[in-house]
This record gives C-alpha cells, structure tokens and sequence, in this order.
C-alpha cells in the first residue's frame, strides 16, 4: 500500500476545527479492511453511504453492510449531477435522522464524489465525508483536493464548495471490473499530470502503454501513485484554486464545453482528452508551447484510445458559447492553461497560471480537424 499525505496549513482547518490534511491510500484489498481503515482513520458515530445505482449493487452495498451504514443511491451519469439530486439526497439525509456526528462515504466514481462531498460540504453546515473512487479517473483527479459541486444548465460545476475528504481509500481491484472505455477516460488525466507536472512521468506513460492498458502492475500502481502525487502536491501548495492550481484545467477549457455541448454523452475523461488537444495546439499558435507538443500529445491520447477531435455535431458558436461561462472567464476574456513543454506550464506566481487567447484563434483553432 502506497501512502500519499495531502499536507494543507495548519489555518486550514474543518468543521470541526482540526487540520484539514489527509491521506490518499493506494493498494489493493482495502476495501476488504474498510472497517479497520475507518476505525482507525476516520471514525464517526454512524456512516452513510451514498453511490449511484449502478455502483449500489457491487461495492457500496458491500461497504454499507460492513459499515452497517444507510445506503443512499442515485441515478447514474452526469447528467444526474444535479441541484435535484442534491436536494432529493439531503432530504432523505434528514429523513434517517443523521446528526452531525455522522460521516459520508462516497463509494463511485467522480459524479458520485463531486455530489456526495457536496451534499457533505452543506449538509448541517458540513459533515465529514470519506471518499472511496472507483474508477481510475476519480481515484487520480476527482477524489483529491475537496472540489465539490453540481452541474446547472448553464454550464458543469458552477455551483459547489471546497470541503476536503477526510480519508482517500483508492482500491486498485475495482479497477479490475471497470469497462475498457471509463477506464481510458481516466488514462486522460493521467497523461494531462505528466504534461503539467513530470516530463519523466509523461515518458513512463508513452513507454508503459500496454502493461498500462492491460492494468498490469507494477505499472498500475505506480501509475495511480504519481498521479495522486502529482494532484496533492498542487493542491498542497493551492487548496483554493487562487493560483498555480488553475494548471490542473489544462483541457478543461474546452473540454467541458464539448461535454456539456454532447448533453454528456462524452465521458468527462474523454472531453478531457479533446481538449488537451485543442488546447495544446493553442499554446502552439500563441507562441506558448515548444512546437511539437501537440503532436505528441495526440499521438499518446491516440495510443490509448481516446478522441482527440471535437464531435462535428457540437458547433463552434456552441462551443464559444458554453466556454464563456467558465470559471477561468474574466471580463468576457476566454483564459485557458496551457503548457510550454512537456513536463512544464505556461505562466508563474507572477504572472498568473492562465492566459487570455482572442475569440478569432479559437473559432479558427475549432474549425479545423485536428
């Protein structure tokens, strides 16, 4: 098992007044030592579990039983990551009499967290919450940093809180079952971490590509590992997005916006990837990123698998149009992240993390099939 300490200042502190750091632990079986884990990291008088119906059957209705928890689901898809659910789950909260000596536990992947630690970020004016992902895109992004949040029409994530976990358990046998394409939507933020933060990471994912594919440890873990590393040590260093922490939306820019433009029907992980694309060219054009980049950035989302042209279905305007409603927006400026090498971004504490690219390069950049 692979420790990883999320280290937040000591002004930094939760409801309950204690340091609001946490550990990320990586391994195999740990769901098996739920109980003892909890027990000894995270203890509350009562759990809750809250997943999707799709999670409800398998894992979750394992922890609850173990945890002799209430067992709350919900439709699964993004598309559920709504204010109703929000709501329609603090209800039922209410209704099974939980107190603030509870504690959530989020058993899913990244939906099921941003909801479920949103629900516990408000519930009584915030309750612990324990994160369990089981997919490979919430164990290494979604998991890590207290980001929670709903969708609203107007766009993905605009309404939220920060509220840290209190314990990360990443069991890599869930990944195991996990279908082939939610687990390349995951491989995307992998490959965004080694493109922001560790040029050797970024290599070690081009040379591992079928150990990788075919979950093979070492490889796996070591994989899981960096990037939670990689996402702790930002988020460590920027718990509430005010500056180099903007690096982690590298592709989010336009990714969310060909997500939300598909009605969701793009994986977040694979959004994710077309907009890496998209967005690395951009920091080519700008004069940003050493040429090249792009290039081998697509050649690697193409190695495993993941999309790196927008759908012909979602229009620029569209696109321009769900962009504008960014959180990175200022001034009506579409401000983007982006990298000048591999291993490396554009910007600094001076600076600022993202940049102001005109409307005319992104109608032009979208237009053109990558």
């Amino acid at each position: 098992m692979v420790t990883v300490r999320v280290s937040l200042s000591g002004e930094q502190v939760t409801g309950e007044g204690r340091d609001a750091s946490y550990d990320v632990l990586v391994g195999r079986g740990l769901l098996k030592d739920l109980t003892t884990l909890l027990a000894h990291r995270a203890p509350a008088q009562r759990y809750v579990v809250i997943t999707d119906d799709q999670i409800e059957r398998t894992y979750a209705r394992r922890a609850a039983t173990d945890l002799s928890a209430p067992l709350l689901s919900f439709p699964a898809g993004e598309a559920r990551k709504t204010r109703e659910t929000w709501a329609d789950l603090t209800d039922r909260l209410l209704a099974h009499h939980v107190g603030r000596d509870a504690c959530i536990v989020a058993v899913g992947g990244g939906v099921v967290g941003d909801v479920a630690g949103f629900v516990a970020a408000t519930y009584l004016r915030g309750i612990p919450v324990i994160q369990v992902p089981t997919t490979l895109l919430a164990m290494i992004d979604a998991s890590i940093g207290g980001k929670t949040g709903v969708n609203a029409p107007a766009g993905k994530n605009l309404i939220g809180a920060f509220h840290q976990p209190r314990l990360v358990l990443a069991d890599l046998d869930t990944l195991d079952s996990l279908p082939a394409p939610q687990f390349a939507a995951g491989l995307a933020e992998a490959v965004k971490h080694g493109v922001i933060a560790d040029a050797d990471y970024f290599a070690f994912l081009e040379r591992e590509t079928d150990a990788v594919v075919a979950r093979k440890d070492p490889a796996l873990e070591r994989l899981v590992a960096r990037s939670v590393e990689i996402k702790a040590g930002i988020v460590t260093a920027d718990e509430r997005e005010a500056g180099i922490r903007a690096a982690l939306n590298f592709g989010h820019t336009v990714g969310h916006a060909v997500e939300a433009a598909s009605g969701y029907s793009l994986l977040h992980g694979e959004s994710v990837a077309i907009g890496m694309a998209y967005e690395a060219r951009l920091a080519e054009l700008l004069g940003i990123a050493e040429t090249g980049l792009s290039e081998r950035l697509a050649g690697l989302l193409a190695r495993y698998r993941l999309p790196v042209t927008r759908p012909a279905a979602a229009s620029v305007d569209q696109l321009i149009s769900k962009m504008r409603n960014d959180k990175k927006s200022r001034a009506g400026d579409l401000r983007f992240a982006l990298p000048q090498s591999i291993g490396a971004m554009h910007g600094g504490v001076a600076s600022g993390w993202t940049v102001a690219a005109p409307e005319g390069v992104i109608r032009e950049l979208l237009a053109v099939k990558q």
